[in-house]
């Protein structure tokens, strides 16, 4: 592809980085999705007021322009090169906020949630200055980057959807979890919800695995398993993304090393900052080393190879995780959790840290992976 020609055709991965976004986006602002009914109130009923609501957090506010940052770029990147420039900038933000009034207008309908002219505003603001960043670092970035150029040079032609797969994993690293990288913990929420349905207490994992009591060991050692098969699996999903040209160890480094980050950053958040590095446990830290060898090892395997027992990992992970009765422990660590922190994003972040891994092996099947020529 020429220079050119590249340029006309704008960025896949800008485009297919929104679309995840805009769905968690989504997610974030209806979670949890049920009891929709109208209150009789206007939708517009968050514009109809000019003071602030009672009980809001300096953090809240905070978060709501932060997590709408990415938004306005997103936006100003993805309709490059039809739309550039102030025009760019002007679309988005109106995108923005019309994004943000439905997701507010929308929850009039759900009672348990609270439409907010603070969330609105601040939402704006945040897609705003996403916009204005992403205006002014667009030609930079997409049309005379250097950062092009390496994703040519290092990663194979067709990896955009792996790219935007692999820059989530360390997000979905946000919402707790019982075990490091342990993603994809379906069956407490299927019987949660099937709890609600049909009005009685089910415990699907209890069926899988009926009178199930572990010991001390067993859950050390389901931990070591999850936490080497889940890193193994992010890994892998990154390393058969790349060219034999890459500095592969470094890349898969510093994608462990930023979710290693997240994972102890919104621990903190939401706990305390004293629990910081509470998940750094016996079992965590064995499978950690485990991880790290067998990535070491798999690091220059064939892309097939890699796909395939990237896949692999993430299956026993998920069985494992998903049969192993929760960690008393981890129950009564989840007492101390700060609700109100990330509070509009709880949902969007146990809806990543859940669908994460199925995402991941529906990508690492895929026909297309043929074409990913190193």
């Amino acid at each position: 592809m020429t220079e050119e020609s590249r340029i006309k055709r704008g960025s896949p991965v800008a485009r297919a980085a929104l679309l995840a976004y805009m769905l968690l986006i989504v997610y974030a602002s209806l979670y949890p999705f049920s009891g929709w009914h109208n209150q009789g109130l206007s939708p517009l009923i968050f514009l109809e007021h000019t003071a602030l609501p009672r009980y809001w957090t300096k953090f809240d506010a905070v978060i709501n322009v932060a997590g709408y940052v990415p938004f306005g770029m997103l936006l100003v990147y993805a309709m490059r090169p039809q739309v550039r420039g102030v025009w760019g900038f002007l679309l988005s933000s109106l995108i923005g906020a019309l994004v943000s009034g439905s997701m507010e207008a929308t929850q009039t309908y759900l009672p348990s949630r609270v439409s907010s002219n603070l969330d609105f505003y601040t939402n704006i603001a945040g897609s705003t200055l996403g916009a204005l960043i992403g205006a002014l670092s667009a030609h930079k970035l997409m049309d005379t980057s250097h950062l092009y150029k390496l994703r040519q040079r290092w990663f194979a032609q067709h990896a955009s959807q792996g790219l935007v797969l692999v820059g989530l994993w360390p997000l979905a690293m946000i919402y707790p979890q019982p075990f490091l990288f342990g993603l994809g913990q379906v069956l407490p929420i299927l019987s949660e919800w099937l709890s609600d349905l049909l009005e009685a207490d089910i415990d699907l994992t209890s069926y899988v695995r009926p009178d199930a009591v572990l010991s001390v060991e067993q859950y050390w050692l389901s931990e070591t398993i999850v936490t080497a098969c889940g890193m193994v699996g992010g890994g892998l999903t990154l390393l058969c993304l790349l060219r034999k040209t890459a500095p592969r160890g470094m890349l898969v480094t510093l994608l462990i090393a930023a979710t290693v980050a997240v994972k102890t950053v919104a621990t903190a958040l939401l706990f305390s900052p004293d629990n910081a590095f509470i998940w750094i446990t016996p079992g965590a830290q064995g499978g950690f080393l485990i991880g790290a060898i067998m990535l070491g090892g798999l690091a220059f395997a064939p892309h097939q190879s890699q796909r395939r027992l990237g896949a692999a990992a993430l299956l026993l992970s998920l069985l494992i995780l998903n049969t192993t009765p929760v960690n008393p422990y981890f129950s009564e660590t989840l007492q101390s959790w700060v609700q109100g922190k990330f509070l509009n994003f709880n949902g969007a972040a146990q809806f990543l840290a859940v669908t994460w891994p199925l995402a991941a092996l529906w990508f690492l099947w895929l026909p297309s992976h043929k074409l990913n020529k190193p």
